[in-house]
This record gives C-alpha cells, structure tokens and sequence, in this order.
C-alpha cells in the first residue's frame, strides 16, 4: 500500500533539495568547479540517491551545475564569454524593467528604492562592502518586482541564478571606487522613473549594467576561469 505514497515523498525530497543546493550555489556556499556526490547529498539530506539524482538534472537545466557522464557532476564555473552575453541579457531585462517601472506612477517599491538608497548612501559611506552588496541585489530584485511583469520576472530570476549574482556582485564592488560610482548611478536610475522618463532610465539603466560588467571582468584573473569540461 505504500507505493500511492512514493512518487509524492520522493518529490517533495527533490523539491527540498533542489531549493538547499540551489541556495548554496547562488550564494557562493559551494566553490564554482566543486564537484557534487550523489552518494554524500544523499546521506545529507536523509534520502535515496534518485531525488538526488534529479535534483541535479534540473539544476542543470537551470545552468547551475555540469554532468559529466561517467566523470561526474560539478558546480558551473561561467567563462568569461558565459558572463558576458549573460550581462548582455542582464542589461536588456533591467533596461526593459526600468521602463516598465517609470510607467507605473508611485507604485509602493519607489518607497523601498528610496529606503534602499538611503541605506546604500551610509554603508559606502562607511566603506561596507558586504552590507552594500545585499542593497546593490535588493535595489536591482525591486526593480524587477517593481516592473509588475511575471513573463520578464521569471527570466530574470533564471539569469540570475546562472550568475550566481550574490558571489559576483562583490568581484565588481572590489575594483577601487566601484561601490561609489555604483550607487550615484543607482541614484540617477530612480531620479529618472520618477519623472516617469522611462527612455532615459532605461539608457541609463543599461549603462550602469554595462559598468558593472566592466568592473566584475576587471577583477577576474584572465585564466582559470574555465567550466570543469575545461572550455575557455
């Protein structure tokens, strides 16, 4: 009588892991490159190694990890190429947000924008990279959720997991007056959705993407950054 009850145990054990190693991955608590043991998440979590098993699947399918047949399954390590044409798609989504968020009128995430800034103005005054890294996802997660659209939401949701944004966003923030020039243009953003300019918050917008790529390639080496199969 048990086998009704297995196919909904199992899923929800997937769904458990799926959602633990993906936080992990996102925010930077497994190295990009580290390989994954099926046999060691399944001892973790309390599970048989088949959830497991496709929980990695879908991560993959999420471009967060690499399974190799017969060598072994890997956290994604984005080449340098990857990064860029995943800014690329980053600065097309936030630009399109932004515009979406100046035709709104004063919709309640303009009053966590302007909170958000605030907060952002004391912790670089302070030189709090870590606490102005949380505001710099915060300020950008606002943007998206602000632009009230679910098509455009869950691509974006899907970028930047494959980013792993949490772990890049300080790579950028460390290049020498980054986090300044990062929350002035932050700040020129919202002033123009506030004046309902949406052609020039997005110009605007795009431009602070393209900076911020900039400044995160800036502060990678220029080698090693390779996926586990080993492609440049």
């Amino acid at each position: 009588m048990n086998s009704g009850k297995s196919p909904a145990k199992n899923g929800s054990a997937q769904g458990r892991v799926i959602a633990e190693m993906r936080r992990r991955i996102i925010e930077g608590g497994i190295e990009p490159g580290a390989p994954l043991s099926e046999l060691a998440l399944a001892d973790e979590f309390g599970v048989s190694r088949t959830p497991v098993r496709e929980a990695l699947k879908q991560l993959q399918t999420e471009g967060l990890v690499e399974i190799r047949p017969r060598v072994g399954t890997f956290v994604t390590t984005p080449s340098r190429r990857e990064i860029t044409e995943l800014f690329e798609m980053k600065e097309l989504l936030e630009g399109a947000a932004v515009r979406l968020l100046a035709q709104r009128g004063r919709v309640p995430e303009l009053d966590l924008l302007e909170r958000n800034l605030r907060e952002a103005d004391e912790a670089v005054a302070r030189d709090d990279r870590e606490r102005y890294a949380e505001l710099v996802r915060e300020f950008h997660d606002l943007l998206i959720s602000g632009a009230d659209n679910t098509k455009l939401e869950a691509h974006y949701r899907m970028l930047m997991n494959q980013l792993a944004y949490s772990r890049l966003v300080k790579t950028s923030l460390s290049q020498p007056g980054r986090a300044l020039q990062s929350d002035r243009e932050h700040h020129r953003v919202l002033e123009l959705i506030l004046e309902k300019d949406g052609d020039s918050a997005e110009q605007v917008m795009r431009e602070h993407v393209r900076a911020s790529r900039r400044a995160l390639l800036a502060g990678l080496p220029t080698s090693g950054r390779q996926t586990p199969g080993g492609s440049p």
